[in-house]
């Protein structure tokens, strides 16, 4: 009877921790597979589409050049095309509310910016109603595209969007049109204005 008793008492303890060993595994399990999951959401997350490197712009520069299908253009310093809207004037824009969702404006830095090589535009930076400082090509105000989707893409050139054509400028800040030709562009004189937005503040 004792051995039957001691028997049993080791029975019963040989079921309770394999069945407390079992729910501790299914969790350990549990935490490995979370912490898997996580791990693979964070690497997806961050393994995907940075900005391609572009030679073109000079180290420290708010603007440089590319070669691209419409010609030699200006270039943010990510190497995404900068437009220009035939809707704006010099030291004004007109592009606001749901055109910025679309034409997102080049930010000026707080200090004058570097001019790229084989630049002779004249920057500046205008002043925007909601504080921000956007940076000026010969006056004019630029922006990117959302619709370029790689540095080099031209899918803004010629549009007629949010009320207005969009031109890329080339290196001595003239606008680009579709067909090749350039516009007039305004003399640098016009951005010396601090009040006006035109030049810097």
């Amino acid at each position: 009877m004792p051995v039957r008793r001691n028997g049993t008492i080791q029975a019963g303890h040989s079921t309770r921790f394999s069945s407390r060993y079992g729910r501790v595994a299914a969790a350990v399990g549990a935490a490995s597979a979370a912490l898997l999951l996580a791990a693979c959401g964070s690497s997806s997350g961050t393994g995907g589409s940075g900005a391609a490197s572009t030679p073109s712009v000079t180290p420290g520069a708010v603007l440089g050049t590319a070669s691209t299908s419409a010609g030699t253009v200006l270039v943010d310093s990510h190497g995404m095309t900068v437009y220009v809207f035939a809707a704006d004037s010099p030291g004004h824009s007109n592009c606001t509310g749901s055109c910025l969702a679309y034409w997102p404006p080049v930010v000026a830095p707080a200090t004058l910016p570097t001019p790229g090589s084989g630049m002779t535009a004249k920057l500046g930076v205008l002043k925007r109603s909601d504080g921000t400082r956007q940076l000026t090509v010969n006056g004019w105000p630029v922006y990117t595209y959302t619709g370029d989707t790689s540095p080099g893409s031209t899918a803004g050139q010629g549009t007629n969007l949010s009320g207005g054509l969009w031109w890329v400028v080339s290196p001595s800040g003239a606008q680009i049109t579709s067909t090749g030709a350039t516009s007039p562009s305004p003399s640098p004189s016009s951005t010396t204005s601090t009040s006006g937005g035109g030049g810097w503040a």
